[in-house]
């Protein structure tokens, strides 16, 4: 008796592991959204600081256009 004992413990712990493990990639999926974390991110950065987002923005801009300048 005290053998079915441990056999069934030690079934429920392999069982909530790999219900554990499923949970846990899961949820790994569920976070690993790069550009979507960026983008609120970036969202986030330019309305607490508009000005610093501005600039940034127009210098990219000019670098960007002065290369592809046609001329």
């Amino acid at each position: 008796m005290m053998n079915m004992n441990a056999t069934t413990s030690q079934h429920a712990q392999s069982t909530g592991q790999s219900t554990e493990n499923y949970a846990t990639s899961a949820g790994v999926a569920e976070q690993l959204q790069p550009v979507d974390d960026l983008v609120d991110y970036v969202s986030t950065y330019a309305k607490q600081n508009p000005g610093t987002a501005a600039l940034w923005c127009f210098g990219i801009g000019f670098i960007v256009g002065w290369k592809l300048k046609p001329w």
